[in-house]
């Protein structure tokens, strides 16, 4: 049985282009995992293995692989960083116990950082950071530990210290050891020397680690005491409170380098083995039941308990459907039987598989702890729990935003059509933020996806991957509509054609719901005039009719129905006959209540040179743009705004020519917001000419 001390789960992840990619290229080679260095520029990464992701120096989905360093075994998983694949991230971290949260010297914290850091807090994820790319011009350590503190409200463990800085960076100083690592201009990761601090550093060494002791000592009382007794507490009681406060989420270790250059990522794999923690040392997984109720247990990690794992992620490759697992307890053999809970389905286990990016190691068993890939699951999704059928179990599934942009698209050949159904099952199968569907007067296949970038990779997967050519319609923003006047109405369905009627009357109140609320319904009857065995009916087809707003057919959120009265008869009155009052009186009432129109505002990060900064703000402001903050830094000025989605499309040409090339921006869905008048009109419009063309 393996020993699960000596696992380590881990992430990486960070905002794109911080070099999260060559860092782990960097520690599958120092691992002996790998023997040539991929370079991402050079289309050459490990784990950057599809044909897209090589091709614009970006990774687009999580790739998982695993090595050995110092006795222990690592399961590492490298994230994508650009905002439009965040469920990636979401996703990886839902399933690892630690983190590498890597930030770019120069960069610092920037926008998907701090995304991606709220998703490891919201997980209880523990940390160690590594401030990459001190090489490079701007780049400036001490900076980028004041941003952790101020702009990620986190507390910084700073473990070493950067030797030079920019052309002149040449190690680090490891404040525990007071040990300089020199690394030589050779490229070679292992041609390094350890020596002395230098001495023009020896004084901010001891200030840095006489904090670093001080803030690890808070960890445990009687260390403190000594300490401050004047007893210097050993390396191995400091490195156990680190630790113990690492796993707390007290604090974040914060180590340094250049991946690129292969400086300083041994220290950030000792640090993963000495503070990151193992699977039995992080919070068990909470079961619920099958309507997300917690019951009070836990996946226990340990090999001997009953199966409980969790498929995070769907990949399809040239070998077949690979679901990947995190296996939270039990033991899986090859060729059992395990029971989906979502499904009710079982699923036998044909092969199980160690991933190494795109290249895999056959296993006869895995247990918990471990990170594999099950082949050929039927009906496993992302987020279900395969379990021991006879002791079942769900655990927390995951829960996914809602895609704010649609396109429509159509095959270039009659042929095409099935072709496309299938590659389009197989896509919404492995990314659940993307969604498919018919409209059901044209028939037109819709995709629906975070962002222009992603719906542009996944068209790209479709023609390239999938061999399907598609025609693609303009980008589409997924309006809702909402209501803004109480109205108190009553409706009466009657029907009488011989034989018994249809009958019932509802009176019934329309109100604005709380934002983010979507339809709520309360039924206040007493007396039984309206018998309770009826109310779901009328619950239900209120429901079904927010899905088609009466301005221009978009769905209806943030709407609340109370049923106040009402009558029945005791013949002609049914459950149909309640729900076709409700659904004439939605029709009959939504029109009074100040029908409105709403549109996705989006959080928009733009990154500029200095000299451009006037530009973008006016540039922002055309676009209904509200600035909420602007900061400088030695590289250029970050602006935060909002904007409406509709005005961003084709955003990223204009601020490349608006900045000769060097201006950057992410963009992420906040909230929904009211059309302003002129443009609610002119999207009703454009709706509904739309509908009546594909009607001819």
């Amino acid at each position: 049985m393996a020993d699960l001390s000596k696992y380590r789960n881990i992430g990486i992840f960070a905002h794109v282009d911080a070099g999260k990619t060559t860092t782990t290229e960097r520690i599958l080679n120092l691992t002996g995992k790998t023997h040539k260095i991929g370079e991402v520029h050079d289309g050459e990464a490990t784990t950057d293995f599809m044909e897209q992701e090589q091709e614009r120096g970006i990774t687009i989905q999580s790739a998982a692989t695993s090595c050995e360093w110092d006795g222990h075994r690592m399961n590492i998983i490298d994230t994508p960083g650009h905002v439009d694949f965040t469920i990636e991230v979401y996703r990886s971290l839902k399933v690892l116990d630690g983190g590498v949260g890597v930030f770019c010297g120069s960069g610092g914290v920037e926008p998907q950082s701090e995304t991606n850091w709220r998703y490891a807090n919201e997980s209880g994820v523990a940390r160690v950071i590594f401030v990459n790319k001190l090489d490079r011009l701007g780049a400036d350590f001490y900076r980028v530990v004041d941003q952790v503190e101020n702009v990620l409200q986190a507390t910084p463990l700073v473990m070493v210290l950067p030797i030079g800085e920019e052309d002149d960076f040449a190690g680090v100083v490891d404040l525990l050891t007071r040990k300089a690592w020199v690394w030589d201009g050779s490229g070679d990761p292992t041609n390094y020397e350890v020596m002395d601090v230098p001495a023009d550093m020896a004084d901010k060494v001891e200030e840095y680690r006489e904090q670093l002791i001080e803030t690890a000592l808070e960890q445990n009382d009687d260390l403190m005491e000594a300490y401050l007794e004047g007893e210097e507490p050993s390396i191995d009681d400091i490195k156990h409170c680190i630790r113990k406060g690492t796993i707390a989420l007290d604090f974040f270790p914060t180590f340094c380098g250049s991946a690129f250059k292969n400086k300083g990522i041994q220290l950030v794999l000792n640090a993963v083995v000495d503070y990151l923690p193992s699977p039995t040392e992080v919070k068990p997984q909470p079961e619920v039941d099958l309507d997300g109720n917690e019951t009070g247990e836990f996946a226990i990690v340990d090999a001997d308990k009953p199966v409980r794992a969790l498929a995070f992620k769907i990949m399809d490759d040239r070998f077949g459907a690979l679901t990947f697992i995190r296996i939270y307890s039990g033991t899986v053999q090859k060729g059992m039987t395990l029971l989906n809970t979502f499904t009710g389905k079982t699923e036998r286990i044909g092969r199980i598989v160690e991933m190494h990016a795109d290249s895999r190691e056959e296993l006869d068993s895995c247990q918990a702890g471990d990170i594999v890939a099950f082949v050929g699951l039927k009906n496993t999704q992302t987020g279900h729990t395969l379990c021991d059928p006879k002791q079942p179990a769900t655990l927390e599934p995951m829960v996914f935003p809602d895609p704010v942009i649609s396109i429509a698209i159509s095959p270039n050949d009659k042929g095409g059509s099935e072709k496309m159904g299938i590659a389009l099952n197989k896509m919404v199968k492995e990314d659940p933020s993307f969604h498919v569907e018919t409209d059901e007067e044209s028939g037109e296949t819709i995709l629906k996806g975070m962002g222009e970038l992603h719906l542009d990779i996944k068209i790209d997967i479709l023609k390239r991957t999938h061999g399907v050519d598609v025609t693609v319609g303009k980008p589409q923003v997924a309006y809702r509509e909402s209501i803004t006047k109480e109205i108190e109405d009553t409706y009466t369905h009657k029907k009488q054609s011989g034989g018994s009627g249809q009958y019932g009357r509802i009176d019934y109140t329309i109100t604005p719901g709380e934002p983010n609320s979507g339809y709520t319904f309360e039924s206040k009857v007493t007396g039984g005039n309206v018998p309770s065995e009826y109310w779901g009916a009328i619950d239900k087809a209120f429901g079904r009719m927010m899905s088609e707003g009466v301005l221009a057919g978009f769905p209806v959120v943030d709407v609340h129905v109370e049923l106040q009265d009402g009558a029945y008869h005791a013949v002609d009155s049914s459950a149909m006959a309640f729900e076709l009052a409700a659904y004439g009186a939605y029709r009959q009432t939504m029109k009074k209540a100040g029908p409105q129109l709403l549109e996705p505002i989006m959080k928009v990060d733009v990154f500029t040179p200095e000299a451009h900064v006037g530009d973008c703000i006016g540039d922002l402001n055309r676009r209904r743009g509200m600035i909420k903050d602007q900061e400088s830094n030695p590289m250029g000025t970050r602006i935060k705004a909002e904007a409406p989605l509709s005005e961003m499309f084709g955003y990223i040409g204009d601020l490349r020519t608006m900045t000769s090339g060097r201006g950057q921006f992410s963009m992420e869905f906040s909230h929904y917001s009211a059309c302003p008048k002129n443009v609610a009109e002119e999207v009703i419009k454009e709706t509904k000419e739309r509908k009546e063309a594909k009607k001819k």
